[in-house]
């Protein structure tokens, strides 16, 4: 669904306006139809659950932006738009809007993300960059995150056919710095993909939020060389949650840059050693990849909230994250009025939502 300029400005005002995350910001849509129409209801919902309203966007604040990613020779592009990336529009906490430079036909093909170590080694190098060649050269986009290390060689690997950089910090903004040049090249001659306005430097809270995207794009990641409980660890773990494939290098259990990735297999993921291998395991998900142009469409969101079910939703959520399905089960209320209480709570700034569908009191 294309909107049009008044209504996109409206949305990049919700989504830029405080406590609206993906999740809330679709419902808003959803139950109130439009952005300005949820821009005027987000003060009473805030009020239900006992908060004063959050900060709304300036509209001079997001014309601004807008003139500055024109100005950077970008664009947003809206969930809902027709060349928004349908396999990313298909997760829980799919980006309201993307702010891309380069050639989006590249997310309409099917996608490989490839993560890694930082601090990788030569081998695993050399590895990653042969992983990104030889996919390109198959037609396959080589989606990563532009860091130091493996992310590094399999942009390099993949620049002659095709690669996605997605970035935790504004487009205009290169981290690491010695990456300036190759972020340029990525934009220039593939795609390069921030979910945060121009100007804003990567804090540590985006790169999960930038590793979502990479798995989000991509029918199957690979991970060469991973340190347990490093980032592209979790990227693996955001795949896994949206169903798509798992792949891992087995790496000597010598280097403790080993146990990420040895683990992974040890727990299902599929072992990789060469681009066929990648081939074998994504190509049966390539048929299924819904096309560009056939829009993003989610269920209707209806009910309202008495007093005593918002009081015994709220009774049922603590400090440790819990799954909405178990809320919806422990409470017997309808799905609709769950979501609408959790909505309320998240506008006031009292919730806060993890992966795989799960909230806790802030």
């Amino acid at each position: 669904m294309t909107i049009g300029q008044g209504g996109r400005l409206d949305r990049l005002r919700l989504i830029r306006s405080a406590n609206v995350g993906p999740v809330s910001y679709v419902q808003l849509i959803q139950r109130f139809g439009s952005a300005d129409a949820a821009l005027a209801a987000i003060p009473q919902l805030a009020a239900r659950a006992g908060s004063k309203a959050p900060r709304l966007a300036d509209i001079g604040d997001v014309m601004r932006e807008v003139d500055a990613v024109e100005r950077l020779g970008a664009r947003h592009i809206f969930l809902g738009d027709a060349d928004y990336p349908a396999l990313l529009a298909e997760i829980d906490t799919a980006p309201p809007v993307l702010i891309v430079r380069g050639d989006m036909a590249l997310a309409q093909r099917p996608c490989v993300g490839i993560v890694g170590a930082r601090n990788a080694s030569a081998v695993a190098c050399r590895f990653a960059r042969e992983l990104g060649m030889g996919l390109a050269r198959e037609g396959v986009t080589v989606v990563s995150g532009l860091a130091r290390g493996i992310d590094t060689n399999a942009h390099i690997g993949a620049l002659d056919g095709s690669t996605i950089g997605v970035i935790a910090s504004g487009i205009d903004i290169a981290y690491p710095p010695e990456n300036e040049a190759l972020q340029q090249e990525v934009a220039t001659r593939g795609l390069l993909i921030a979910e945060q306005p121009p100007g804003r430097e990567p804090l540590a809270r985006h790169f999960p939020s930038r590793n979502r995207i990479i798995a989000g794009l991509s029918v199957g990641t690979v991970i060469v060389e991973a340190a347990p409980k490093s980032g592209s660890l979790i990227t693996a773990r955001l795949a896994n949650e949206a169903g798509r494939e798992v792949m891992a290098v087995l790496v000597s259990p010598l280097d403790p840059r080993a146990q990420g990735c040895n683990q992974l297999i040890r727990e299902g993921a599929t072992l990789i050693q060469n681009v066929a291998d990648i081939l074998e395991a994504v190509r049966p998900i390539f048929g299924h990849v819904r096309q560009p142009g056939q829009g993003y469409e989610a269920e209707a969101f209806q009910g309202d909230a008495s007093d005593v079910a918002r009081a015994e939703i709220i009774g049922l959520l603590s400090i440790a994250p819990v799954a909405v399905d178990e809320i919806v089960r422990q409470s017997g209320h309808l799905p609709a009025i769950v979501q609408l209480v959790l909505l309320e709570l998240e506008l006031a700034g009292r919730l806060e939502r993890h992966a795989g569908g799960r909230v806790s009191l802030s």
